[in-house]
């Protein structure tokens, strides 16, 4: 099989498309063949050797796909060869074929393309996991959003909106109407006009969804209410923060930090499981569905990954491996 491998670190010209053994299922996996596959800012990093995937014969990036299953491992029972599967992984994604454990797949409902479905559950889990499951986010609440108009953005406008809770989000001033489009209730351009006022103006948020860090958690501790919660899930505006720890006290605040990729087995399939019953739904029927900014053939993946540094994207961008 072809598949995107690492052999060494730095920019988009490391990446290799080259011929790799097939993965062989172990006795509770499925072997996926991927239609398609999306990129997310870990696969950058990983790129760059500034997160390490896990063990692998070939290191080769990606978090997510969608596909069918051609072959399965002796103890499987829920997925027979032929069923449309999409699931997170802890890499390997970025090839034509992955061995997955069955019970991190889900469905893909009839009615949302193959083609699309791989820039599904990395993004909606991550929302759906930081602002419901460690957010408490229910309806009649406020969410902060930051970065609004990436995946995780695009997919906890959708999430947030559809739990009927007030969205507020923040991104460059281009990509606002996207994210009101989506449902945003007040979209905020982050260079020019200040988030913790806007929120403030809605009562101040209950949680806040933040992949920036940096400078942004001390005044996300100033927009949140009593009893906030801020779920730290990425830090592209810097790793480090100085904020008064003073004023967690008194708002009886929570920062939350959690990553999927680093979860044991059975974390990921607990989670995968509530989601399968509580979200997937709504993608069945439409009331969510992937943003999709752009395409490009598991051979242009160079591309992809310079379409991304460039920050000009709105929602996911997917890779085609193979036709649905």
């Amino acid at each position: 099989m072809r598949a995107v491998v690492l052999e060494t670190y730095g920019g988009p010209e490391v990446l290799t498309l080259r011929d790799v053994p097939d993965p062989e299922p172990g006795p509770e996996e499925v072997v996926v063949e991927v239609v398609s596959t999306a990129l997310n800012r870990a696969d950058l990093l990983q790129r760059m050797g500034l997160y390490a995937g896990p063990p692998m014969d070939h290191e080769i990036p990606g978090l997510e796909m969608a596909g069918r299953v051609v072959a399965r491992g002796e103890r499987v029972q829920r997925w027979r060869e032929g069923d449309a599967v999409m699931g997170i992984l802890g890499g390997g994604g970025h090839a034509e074929r992955v061995a997955v454990h069955e019970r991190q797949l889900l469905p893909v409902p009839p009615a949302l393309p193959l083609g699309d479905a791989g820039a599904v559950p990395e993004v909606f889990l991550t929302a759906w996991d930081a602002l419901v499951v460690q957010g408490g986010l229910t309806a009649g609440r406020v969410a902060l959003v930051h970065a609004g108009a990436s995946g995780v953005g695009t997919a906890a406008i959708q999430v947030a909106k559809a739990l009927r809770a007030t969205v507020v989000v923040t991104a460059s001033a281009p990509k606002l109407d996207a994210c009101r489009a989506l449902g945003a209730d007040a979209a905020v351009d982050h260079a020019t006009e200040d988030f913790v006022e806007a929120t403030r103006s809605l009562g101040g948020a209950d949680v806040v969804l933040d992949v920036i860090g940096g400078d942004y958690v001390a005044r996300n501790l100033d927009a949140l209410r009593v009893g906030g919660r801020i779920v730290q899930v990425g830090v592209m505006g810097g790793g480090s923060a100085t904020f008064p720890l003073g004023a967690l006290l008194p708002k009886r605040a929570s920062i939350i930090g959690t990553v999927l990729r680093g979860r044991p087995l059975e974390e990921k399939v607990a989670l995968t499981q509530r989601f399968e019953r509580e979200v997937l739904p709504l993608l069945a029927d439409g009331t969510m569905r992937p943003v999709v900014d752009s395409r490009y053939p598991l051979g242009d993946i160079a591309a992809a990954h310079e379409r991304m540094a460039s920050n000009a994207n709105v929602g996911k961008i997917v890779l085609d491996v193979r036709a649905s």
